[in-house]
């Protein structure tokens, strides 16, 4: 309990104290030097959360990521530790395609622009479609996103439906898709939990997803294979683990 404590005191106070570089932040020149000033304190800031709560994390696979061009991540989603989960595991910035709730949070919704975040309401079909094409259009500017297609958290770590409409990211804007499996995050904090536990998380990083249709039904099913591969994997081994105990 006083993990958690210390972990929401620090959560608060340091986005209160990071005001000051907020109001340096919005009066930069350009989106590009925003996201660079907003992307140097994501990183620390997210590092210094995932110490606290007591998290390792393993990242696999970097020799994956393209060289150039702009990336469309599809990640599977275990826990609200998820986004500093990819903002401290990926060597380039990325926003994310993230809940309308989290633009209404105070001091967090800032920073999160900065970073070409797309905000998302899931409750209005035409408002989906053009926060789609608000990230398009960012994909397209060079800029990175992580997608959870899930569209919200996993409770028991299980991959859930993958909804293949963020594939459109991609197909509109010619962005590289490249899956990540997470790994472990939910051990840090479960859904409907506000507790959290130390764990160790795995960041598997694919390799490159090539479209061979312009299916998105088929392609976001063949992506959500792969991710959950390697989830489904440690479970079974897991589970021969206890059978042969």
């Amino acid at each position: 309990m006083l993990r958690t404590i210390i972990w929401f005191v620090y959560f608060w106070a340091s986005l209160i104290s990071y005001v000051p570089s907020y109001l340096k932040l919005k009066d930069m020149p350009n989106d590009e030097a925003r996201l660079i000033a907003a992307e140097r304190k994501a990183r620390h800031w997210s590092e210094k959360l995932l110490k606290l709560a007591g998290t390792q994390i393993e990242v696999k696979g970097l020799d994956h990521l393209p060289k150039d061009g702009p990336i469309l991540f599809i990640a599977n989603h275990q826990s609200n530790f998820d986004i500093p989960l990819m903002i401290a595991s990926l060597p380039v910035p990325v926003g994310f395609v993230a809940k309308l709730e989290l633009e209404k949070m105070p001091f967090v919704n800032g920073w999160m622009k900065a970073l070409q975040c797309t905000f998302i309401d899931r409750s209005d079909i035409r408002k989906q479609v053009r926060a789609i094409n608000e990230g398009a259009v960012r994909l397209k500017k060079g800029y990175h996103i992580v997608l959870f297609p899930e569209g919200t958290r996993s409770a028991d770590g299980k991959i859930q439906d993958f909804k293949p409409g963020g594939l459109k990211l991609a197909t509109k804007s010619g962005a590289a898709i490249v899956p990540i499996t997470i790994d472990g995050s939910i051990g840090i904090m479960q859904k409907g939990s506000l507790k959290i536990n130390p764990a160790t998380v795995t960041i598997t990083i694919h390799p490159r997803y090539e479209m061979e249709s312009k299916d998105t039904v088929a392609n976001m099913a063949a992506i959500k294979q792969q991710i959950g591969t390697i989830i489904e994997a440690r479970s079974h081994g897991t589970l021969r683990e206890e059978q042969t105990a």
